[in-house]
């Protein structure tokens, strides 16, 4: 029998049960990569996170993320959690398939620096009547699994209802924004191809969207909320070709999961 520690962090979170759930699991060594993927589908989480003590001394920790259903390149909230279960000091250091991702301490945030991801206007038919709205669309230009829909305001993104079959035929993370009202922009995210109908909070996500506001906004720093149901605040921040997102987290499960 395999016993390793489990814990389950709500990311982005102010409260338990808000936020996104990620699991988190600590490892000596890798797992087999078909393990990995059926403790990730045994969770049902949006993300589990797997961590190995790095050789290397330019990072602490190598780290990988699995959906229900496949290994992602990228996962903001996840990576957050990790550093929320792991961190000793000040800074923690991630090396990911995004390259080496670091979270550091600031007060009762945490601070994420992601790698930003730009996005440029691209008719993508369908899409819209996918999501049961009218809006702009946007790709990503090199990160091609990434659609924009940018809508008039707050409301038409929680109102968003998708046709989630249909949404099968775009990428990875379909991201409906627009100005917020309490906070500077609002967004939704809708991740099927991978496993999960509608994203709680997106830090990957955040990584295209941030640039992509702070052109609109004019400035470099800003709130955003994603306003699915369980709901989420992130503090963000343009960085030259990097985007710093901020959050809180709450540990509400720990235990040992026995294989």
């Amino acid at each position: 029998m395999i016993a390793l520690p489990f814990f389950q962090v709500d990311a982005f979170a102010d409260a338990p049960l808000t936020g996104n759930p990620a699991a988190v699991i600590p490892l000596d060594r890798w797992l087999d990569d078909r393990l990995m993927q059926a403790i990730a589908q045994e969770n049902n989480l949006s993300e589990t996170a797997f961590a190995v003590p790095s050789e290397s001394d330019d990072r602490d920790y190598d780290l990988r993320w699995f959906t229900p259903v496949a290994e992602v390149p990228l996962c903001g909230h996840a990576t957050l959690a990790s550093a929320h279960v792991l961190i000793r000091g000040e800074r923690i250091r991630f090396s990911t398939q995004s390259g080496i991702l670091t979270v550091t301490r600031d007060d009762d945030l945490l601070r994420l620096d992601l790698p930003a991801a730009a996005v440029e206007p691209r008719d993508m038919p369908g899409l819209c009547k996918a999501l049961g709205v009218t809006g702009e669309t946007f790709a990503g230009k090199s990160a091609e699994n990434i659609a924009v829909v940018l809508l008039e305001d707050e409301q038409a993104v929680r109102s968003t209802t998708p046709d989630f079959a249909a949404l099968r035929d775009f990428p990875d993370l379909v991201i409906v924004t627009a100005a917020g009202d309490e906070t500077s922009i609002a967004s939704r995210v809708f991740a099927v191809p991978v496993g999960i109908d509608e994203d709680p909070v997106t830090g990957a996500a955040h990584a295209a969207l941030v640039p992509f506001w702070a052109k609109r906004l004019g400035r470099h720093e800003f709130t955003a909320v994603q306003a699915s149901k369980r709901g989420g605040i992130l503090h963000c921040r343009v960085s030259g070709d990097r985007v710093i997102l901020g959050g809180r987290c709450v540990t509400v499960i720990t235990g040992t999961m026995q294989l």
